[in-house]
């Protein structure tokens, strides 16, 4: 049992004191107890894996490198803000231009300032959390209301024969995911000695290959990089699905089931893994801030809810996605497994919660250690092609 002077020194020490609470106001420690929780789950990785994880530089490791400080109810990254609505909060993520170029569908307006926030939050104000939500995802702008989502662990459906039991060491891993959750799973994987490789579109790479190139080689410099259209060469992808033990992907269902390149579209492997992680139970669009305010994994303030440490359903999402794998390997794989970032940060939003003002210092995120580079968008390709080769040659 962890004291609670024990877990709010930690949640000081972590940085994620640092990362929540108003700007210029004190740090807000009344979330300490996430970071137990993390920690034992860091745990149990490394009693069936072997490696130590450090809980605390997952959570907080991004803000870290990109050296960011808690802003209230705007996120550390600044994509996403908490807006008070006719019957809550809601929090609205405009992190891609493609969000912002919504925004007058979403107000019906014809222009926009060069700030859209304080006409949005005017608007948000008049609006319904389910109106907000509703309108949002028709427009693929992500949204999600304060607290709307139920604590949900991985879900856990048989797909497949199962295999013996297996250590990670040479397991072969297709990972199609993006952004952090999907690729932080896929780097703990990478860790324990699984061959992971990261399949990306020219059209469309992941995201944070164009930011901070620390973040994206701490998440991802362990992988092998292979690089192909996902419509010209469904084929040749199948082809590294049809050998892969683990899959991890976080696609609408409707983007690989149309390619067919879903899980009931791969040809069948004994023991194969399938990791799919999503934002909501639905099809909306999810990034780690808003996810976890659909949680209600949130921060404490006289006025109103803050952010909560930095894109925080992210990390949580990728550690406890690995120990759902880890535990399937165990079990023989055979498994689809469903993780929901929201699902999982309303778990650790129902954890109890302590004083959100602290004797404890709160100091600033810790830098990672510096990672091993992670190579150039398809730089494997030709490696990956004969490890495909050679795989399917063994299962002939």
């Amino acid at each position: 049992m962890v004291s609670v002077s024990s877990a709010l020194s930690t949640w000081g020490s972590s940085g994620l004191a640092y990362l929540t609470g108003l700007p210029g106001g004190p740090p807000d420690f009344s979330r300490a107890s996430v970071l137990t929780r993390a920690e034992r789950i860091a745990g149990a990785i490394a009693d069936s894996t072997g490696l130590a994880i450090d809980a605390t530089t997952l959570l907080s490791g991004r803000a870290g490198l990109l050296g960011l400080t808690r802003r209230g109810r705007v996120s550390p990254g600044g994509g996403t803000r908490l807006l008070p609505v006719r019957d809550g909060w809601c929090a609205l993520t405009l992190s891609r231009p493609d969000d912002v170029a919504a925004l007058p569908a979403l107000l019906q307006v014809d222009d926009l300032p060069a700030d859209p926030w304080a006409m949005l939050q005017r608007w948000a104000s008049t609006q319904a959390v389910a109106a907000i939500i509703e309108r949002a995802g028709l427009l693929d702008i992500p949204a999600a209301g304060m607290g709307e989502t139920a604590p949900t662990p991985p879900r856990i459906h048989p797909m497949g024969p199962r295999a013996f039991q297996r250590a990670s060491t040479g397991l072969l891993v297709a990972d199609l995911s993006s952004m952090w959750a999907g690729p932080l799973c896929g780097q703990l994987l990478a860790r324990v000695g699984a061959i992971v490789v990261k399949v990306e579109s020219p059209r469309r790479p992941d995201g944070t290959r164009a930011g901070n190139r620390e973040f994206f080689d701490w998440v991802n410099g362990e992988k092998l990089s292979y690089c192909l259209d996902f419509d010209r060469q469904a084929d040749e992808l199948q082809g590294l699905l049809a050998v892969a033990d683990i899959v991890i992907e976080s696609s609408r269902p409707a983007a690989l089931a149309r390619r067919r390149l879903g899980p009931e579209h791969v040809a069948p492997r004994a023991g194969r893994i399938w990791l799919r992680i999503s934002g909501y139970d639905d099809s909306r669009p999810a990034f780690g801030d808003d996810a976890a305010v659909g949680g209600g994994l949130v921060g404490a303030a006289v006025d109103g809810p803050v952010f909560c440490g930095d894109a925080i359903a992210d990390p949580l999402t990728g550690l406890e996605a690995t120990r759902a794998v880890t535990e399937s390997l165990v079990r023989g794989g055979g498994e689809l497994i469903d993780v929901s970032m929201s699902g999982v940060a309303a778990t650790y939003a129902a954890l109890p919660t302590e004083a959100s003002v602290s004797h404890w210092p709160a100091l600033p995120p810790p830098v990672p250690p510096q990672s091993r580079a992670a190579p150039g968008l398809g730089a494997n390709n030709d490696a990956v092609r004969r490890l495909v080769s050679e795989r399917r040659c063994l299962s002939c």
